[in-house]
């Protein structure tokens, strides 16, 4: 087989014409290359004349890639030509080899487009470690000006888009990502979520045909200030996002229909977390700490008198301080050294612990939760208290008392597709059912909406509307008045096959990217990076 040789320019320099190379050196750390253009002439960057009239020459030295694991010097000399143009400003100009050089760079167009690669991915800091891994010495400022001189992209006009929101700063500032939902690709950014922007953004678009965006009020009016002529198209998983949220406040409305699920059990003497009375009339509790160890020291001391020992034998005996022998010896009886420190004194959660204990025997053991129930009713104690009272009641050494399941998992069982649930939640949900005639209700329009969002049946929605209205269900009733405001957008999800489950992915990503760069990252550079990666 014939053995294919390659000029220096065809090796280190491929896809590059008019250079030739002069020498070639090497050694441990870097390949030396001296080369030059061969180009006869150039067109000016100005007027664009042609000339071939050479004014001089000189060396430019651009940093490159490096090859083979080392650094590669460039020694490249080019020629400076003079302009033909008679009304020209220009004089003499130096000829660019393109893929190779551009004026003023410092830097090979392939060292370039690298170190760009580089940023979009990784950003500045991280970017600068990983090029100095490559071979390339460069600061987390230079990779950052490198990508914010990018060029935005050129897309198409859009025919179907789908926008969506991001946080800058979660629950303060935000944005608005544009997709187009055909090509999946990001088109582009706003640096606010206002109606404005995006109807300013959607009239310089006019072949826009569909919209799809979630129920936001402000793009909801900007996609109809901006683009009348399209269809809006809700989300369906934004649709079925609202319905779990308000099934569930719906079956926590009738959270005493779940008390059909706790089966009898006989109450003990005592209530968990209630504190056991000592039967010799001491408010201590026996087996509570300070009151044993009292009892005990009150015990000794008093035997060691009878002994006829003095009390500056029983310090010295006992290790105790003076003060500490004479209030044992003065008490006549343990009891006399409790004096209000017993856990039957006034509370200001007293009041309360009854509510307490109906919620906490419906199945709400959240602490936080029940704290903010009692506050309107008047409680003006600490959180802390409320939740030393739950933390002994669930920590009691007594059987607890059985809860209910919470509104939550009654929900997602109602959520369910009745042919993935188990045996065990099927039969509670069918007791639960009996027992409660709202949420049968409510499983029966959560189950005919289910049908309707995958089927695409997107007519029977008002119908829908009207058996909610009939029922005493207020949580549906706010989510129907909702939808019925956006009725022609919820319809349109329903019927249509476009969603904006790409937008959504999109939004993730940004997640990503704001905290790869520790959420520091101006809307300029984060548009860059979201844009053309």
């Amino acid at each position: 087989m014939d053995e294919i040789l390659l000029r220096p320019a065809e090796l280190l320099f491929p896809s590059i014409v008019n250079v030739a190379v002069s020498s070639v050196d090497a050694d441990d750390e870097a390949v030396r290359v001296e080369a030059r253009c061969t180009a006869a002439g150039a067109s000016c960057p100005v007027c664009g004349t042609w000339s071939s009239r050479v004014h001089g020459s000189y060396l430019r030295f651009p940093a490159d890639v490096p090859c083979g694991g080392r650094r590669l010097v460039l020694r490249l000399r080019v020629l400076r030509f003079v302009c033909r143009g008679e009304s020209c400003v220009r004089k003499t100009f130096v000829e660019q080899v393109p893929m190779l050089t551009r004026r003023h760079g410092q830097r090979t167009e392939r060292l370039r487009h690298t170190l760009v690669e580089v940023g979009l991915a990784l950003a500045g800091r991280a970017g600068s470690r990983l090029a100095r891994v490559l071979g390339v010495s460069v600061s987390r400022s230079t990779v950052l000006r490198l990508v914010e001189a990018l060029p935005d992209p050129v897309v198409p006009a859009p025919r179907v888009v789908g926008v969506d929101e991001y946080a800058t700063r979660k629950g303060r500032f935000y944005g608005t990502v544009l997709v187009d939902v055909e090509t999946r690709r990001p088109i582009d950014m706003l640096p606010d979520r206002e109606a404005s922007s995006l109807a300013a953004w959607l009239i310089e678009r006019p072949g826009i045909e569909v919209v799809c965006r979630d129920r936001a009020p402000f793009f909801a009016e900007g996609a109809t200030a901006g683009a009348p002529q399209a269809v809006q198209v809700a989300d369906r998983w934004h649709l079925w996002n609202n319905l779990g949220q308000a099934t569930e406040r719906s079956v926590a409305d009738h959270r005493g229909c779940l008390r059909v699920l706790v089966p009898d059990v006989p109450r003990t003497g005592r209530e968990p977390g209630s504190v056991e009375v000592d039967p010799s009339g001491s408010p201590w509790p026996t087996g509570h700490r300070f009151a044993d160890r009292t009892r005990a020291n009150h015990a000794r001391v008093h035997a060691l008198l009878a002994a006829g020992n003095s009390r500056r034998a029983i310090e010295r005996q006992l290790r105790m301080t003076s003060r500490t022998v004479k209030l044992l010896a003065d008490a006549a009886a343990p009891e006399d050294l409790f004096r209000g420190q017993w856990q039957g004194r006034p509370s200001v959660l007293d009041a309360y612990k009854p509510y307490l204990d109906d919620r906490w025997n419906q199945g709400c053991t959240n602490a936080c939760k029940l704290w903010e129930e009692i506050v309107p009713l008047g409680y003006r104690g600490s959180y802390q208290r409320v939740s030393a009272y739950l933390r002994a009641k669930r920590l009691s050494p007594d059987s607890p008392t059985p809860t209910p399941p919470s509104p939550r998992t009654v929900a997602g069982w109602i959520l369910r597709h009745p042919d993935f649930l188990d045996e065990a939640a099927r039969l509670r949900l069918k007791a639960v059912l009996a027992n409660c005639p709202e949420i049968n209700a409510l499983t029966g329009h959560v189950r005919s909406f289910a049908r309707m969002l995958t089927e695409r049946r997107g007519h029977q929605l008002p119908d829908w509307l009207d058996a909610v209205r009939h029922d005493d269900l207020p949580a549906l009733h706010t989510l129907a008045a909702g939808i019925d405001r956006d009725r022609d957008a919820v319809i349109a999800g329903r019927t249509l096959p476009w969603n904006s489950g790409v937008v959504e992915g999109h939004v993730n990503r940004i997640k990503m990217l704001k905290r790869q760069m520790f959420g520091r990252a101006g809307f300029a550079l984060l548009r860059k990076r979201v844009l053309l990666a």
